[in-house]
């Protein structure tokens, strides 16, 4: 990990991760982060779990994961909204085509995505997809969007998809995502 100092000790980072074949690399993530001295909460879709089981990143992260929108909560408030005011950074990785469109239209209609509404903090979003899926104009309209809302898009990297084809849309290389976490949460101010 190349980020300097201690940027994820004592912070609580949020991990979106949906269902992409990369899905299985936010586990390293959640290592790095855990070993780093952050507080870990994933939040899956239900395609995500397809990829990787809630089991991993429960054991991962030593922490609850959500699957659903009305998954049972311990206290009164809705899950996606407790994370949503104790989290100091959002992070979606890997992002389907689906999910960018979602968070850049703000639709609201499963846990990861009413939880990225109710989030006021900094928001990195790390695509992952076919190249033909990341270059069509709606996904980088998506993309811009997030971007002129502050959110920090970490570019995918070019080499062979899972698909078998080669272009740009693998998921980059996990100190990128580590180094744009650490920048998100050093930036002052929230996204709006």
């Amino acid at each position: 990990m190349k980020t300097a100092g201690k940027p994820f000790e004592g912070k609580t980072i949020l991990l979106g991760v949906t269902g992409s074949i990369a899905a299985y690399k936010a586990c390293e993530l959640v290592r790095e982060w855990i070993r780093a001295g952050a507080d870990v909460h994933v939040v899956m879709t239900a395609n995500a779990a397809q990829f990787v089981t809630p089991l991993t990143f429960q054991t991962l992260s030593r922490n609850p994961v959500a699957t659903g929108l009305f998954d049972e909560v311990e206290q009164w408030q809705p899950g996606h909204i407790s994370l949503a005011e104790r989290g100091d950074v959002l992070v979606v990785a890997p992002a389907t085509a689906n999910v960018v469109a979602k968070l850049s239209l703000g639709l609201a209609d499963d846990a990861l995505t009413s939880l990225a509404l109710a989030f006021t903090g900094p928001l990195v979003v790390v695509p992952a997809m076919n190249t033909a899926m990341l270059d069509h104009p709606a996904t980088q309209q998506h993309l811009a969007t997030l971007r002129t809302r502050g959110a920090a898009i970490v570019e995918p990297e070019e080499g062979e998809l899972a698909c078998g084809s080669v272009g740009k849309g693998r998921f980059p290389a996990l100190d990128s995502v580590l180094d744009a976490v650490a920048r998100a949460l050093r930036a002052p101010g929230r996204r709006q």
